[in-house]
């Protein structure tokens, strides 16, 4: 299942966003900047990511039960479904 092309475009956005920030970052540890604020810009990058893969994560959900409630799929889907939200909730 795929992005629909709204919300792709905004996603797309949004993770150039934080390609930005990734790359500023770079730069601060480059240039030697105080550890307290490179680690404000890597919570925010982290909290970016974390908002995009909630948005994508909505959108996987929502066509994986429209898919089974509208019975062109079966149990598999759902499986599917628990498996990603496992593996995406899931603390390193």
């Amino acid at each position: 299942m795929s992005l629909k092309t709204n919300d792709n475009d905004a996603i797309i956005k949004r993770l150039r966003r934080i390609e930005g920030q990734v790359k500023g970052i770079q730069k601060m540890v480059g240039e030697g900047k105080c550890c307290g604020d490179i680690l404000i810009q890597i919570a925010a990058v982290r909290s970016a990511m974390n908002s995009v893969g909630g948005l994508i994560l909505e959108n996987y959900m929502k066509d994986c039960l429209k898919s089974y409630l509208d019975g062109e799929s079966g149990d598999e889907t759902l499986d599917s479904l628990v498996d990603t939200m496992v593996k995406y909730t899931k603390q390193n």
